[in-house]
């Protein structure tokens, strides 16, 4: 089969796809599909018109999707916003596909990608926002992914540790506020946690308790941002603090520490503090060096970096940010914060907004517009 055909013909069933009504994400999406059929299809059965098969094949897929993220969107609707406490119902099948898309054939970080694509119901840009990676690049990791799986059978079910990454993506995409998939994802790890004895598994599930406790208390009744030490603390859900918590200490006494367990631990002792100024950061640092020791994930290493500045002083936060690629989602952010700590306003107040052009979000950016605009009001005489 010509592949070099396929290329040429891509661009213009894209922009007849756009044409048509689909966004351009979408459409993208939609063409990487069709291409795929065509890579199976073609060499058995090759069309009489190449190009108008791909337009047909493309807007059906685009159909097909756009059908089944408007059926998603209304089982979500259909469902209470906060996850119910308690043991979990059986497993339905939704589990079972993340374990079958999590193929051994595929590395770790594709089958991710696939999962996340073809059942978490992220958009390609969604997942390269997480992997830190451009969208063109998660694009074609998933179309690679696709083809591998195609002609193969699922009936191989993946490992726990892809299956526990995608859970833990798609709740934080739901925990972003982008969609809403924090209590589906958390749903489903319970559904883990009940079905195989695995201390990451309750490490996950305890993270997830623990951020989602907070939920409440993450913006302002106007929608805005309200950051972590500004909170209050009394809309936060003491009985999935307390859920997690417990969870989490049994976790932990097996002494099979995993990154998940860690980074719940560091969750609990956030929910532990009475106040923002009685949070144990001396013993946060401590945990993000066992989680730095566990991955190499450079977003690890800027939060330890701030707890750093609040544990030892903002100029040895500095020092430990000075030390990390400054490309870094939030990177700057964290730099303006930490200068406004040292009493460099004028600095910070230029990094806050520098980071808000950066911000992956709205609500980030119009916050971090607001801290330069609050900065750039106490410089004034």
């Amino acid at each position: 089969m010509d592949e070099s055909l396929l290329r040429r013909l891509t661009p213009s069933v894209l922009g007849i796809l756009v044409r048509r009504g689909a966004d351009f994400a979408a459409a993208e999406d939609a063409v990487q599909d069709a291409l795929v059929e065509a890579v199976r299809v073609w060499p058995a059965d090759p069309p009489h018109d190449p190009k108008g098969w791909l337009i047909t094949a493309a807007w059906r897929k685009f159909l097909d999707a756009n059908r089944a993220e408007t059926a998603r969107r209304r089982r979500e609707d259909l469902v209470d916003e906060e996850p119910a406490p308690g043991p979990a119902p059986s497993a339905d099948e939704t589990l079972q596909l993340y374990f079958l898309c999590a193929h051994p054939s595929l590395t770790p970080s594709s089958a991710v990608a696939l999962t996340l694509r073809a059942v978490g119901g992220l958009t390609t840009r969604q997942i390269a926002r997480a992997y830190l990676v451009p969208e063109a690049t998660m694009a074609q990791r998933i179309s690679r992914a696709k083809r591998t799986v195609s002609g193969v059978r699922l009936d191989r079910p993946g490992d726990v540790a892809t299956v526990l990454r995608v859970l833990y993506l798609v709740f934080n995409e739901g925990y972003s506020g982008d969609v809403d998939l924090a209590a589906e994802a958390i749903r489903l790890t319970r559904q883990l946690a009940a079905a195989i004895d695995h201390p990451e598994v309750s490490g996950l599930l305890a993270l997830m308790l623990l951020h989602h406790a907070r939920r409440a208390g993450r913006t302002a009744p106007d929608g805005s941002l309200v950051p972590l030490a500004e909170q209050d603390r009394s809309r936060w859900d003491t009985g999935s603090i307390a859920e997690g918590v417990e969870i989490l200490q049994a976790a932990l006494a097996r002494d099979r520490l995993g990154e998940f367990q860690a980074q719940a631990a560091i969750a609990a002792l956030h929910a532990d503090a009475p106040t923002a100024e009685e949070t144990d950061w001396v013993q946060i640092v401590e945990w993000y060096d066992e989680l730095a020791g566990l991955t190499d994930n450079p977003v690890v290493r800027l939060n330890r970096a701030v707890a750093i500045g609040e544990a030892d002083g903002p100029r040895a936060g500095l020092a430990a940010l000075a030390t990390l690629d400054d490309s870094l989602p939030r990177h700057t952010a964290a730099a303006a914060h930490l200068h406004e700590r040292a009493g460099d306003l004028t600095t910070a107040a230029r990094l806050y907004a520098e980071a808000a052009r950066k911000a992956p979000t709205h609500p980030e950016r119009d916050h971090l517009t607001r801290q330069a605009a609050r900065l750039n009001a106490r410089k004034r005489p």
